[in-house]
């Protein structure tokens, strides 16, 4: 039975471990990678080395930066006593993209996840709390997903956020029980938004 080269398996095994990537994907990759120039295959691996070596955290919000703070906390036009709390880094992405947001974000890193062993002080709340005191917050809008560890984390940070006065709204209709931020479309993401209900 003929096989792919050592190196050729070893590539596979390192690909089927990117997300949304199987075998045949792998081997899909690795038989274009192998059609192009070589060239254009030392671009893509300076493009992942650079992304790997220069992409951080945001001080301020966790977001994706390639600074000290993002692009959005730098922005003098955003409204900076509205901030929206979000699950991951493409979350923002997927409500940036509806053009109807023009608060701040807090990404919290993950949701609350008992059977993953992740709780709440896995998560980036503590600096949440601190922010919307020290940055005088007006609403916090709740955008975690609507699956149940979405939901637990929406519970909790409502349980916490109430003592300090702030309003607080959770995303509303157009996102469907069960889904993910980042899989939405922007019209729906813009429907969440402009329907967002006080907790």
């Amino acid at each position: 039975m003929a096989t792919y080269t050592r190196s050729i398996e070893q590539l596979i095994d390192h690909l089927v471990k990117l997300p949304g990537i199987g075998r045949r994907s792998a081997e899909r990759i690795i038989a274009h990678m192998l059609d192009v120039p070589k060239e254009e295959v030392g671009e893509l691996v300076q493009a992942i080395s650079k992304v790997k070596e220069s992409v951080r955290s945001c001080r301020l919000c966790h977001n994706l930066s390639e600074q000290d703070t993002c692009t959005i906390c730098n922005d003098s036009n955003r409204n900076k006593k509205l901030l929206c709390v979000v699950e991951r880094p493409n979350d923002v992405t997927s409500l940036e993209k509806t053009g109807t947001f023009h608060g701040i974000y807090h990404v919290l890193m993950g949701s609350i996840a008992p059977l993953e062993g992740k709780g709440p002080n896995e998560l980036r709340i503590a600096s949440l709390l601190e922010r919307i005191t020290k940055e005088e917050i007006q609403e916090v809008i709740i955008a975690t997903d609507s699956d149940t560890e979405g939901e637990a984390t929406a519970l909790y940070l409502t349980k916490v956020l109430k003592p300090l006065g702030v309003q607080i709204t959770r995303i509303g209709i157009g996102l469907p029980a069960g889904s993910n931020l980042e899989f939405a479309d922007s019209a729906t993401l813009s429907r969440a938004l402009e329907s967002r209900r006080p907790l």
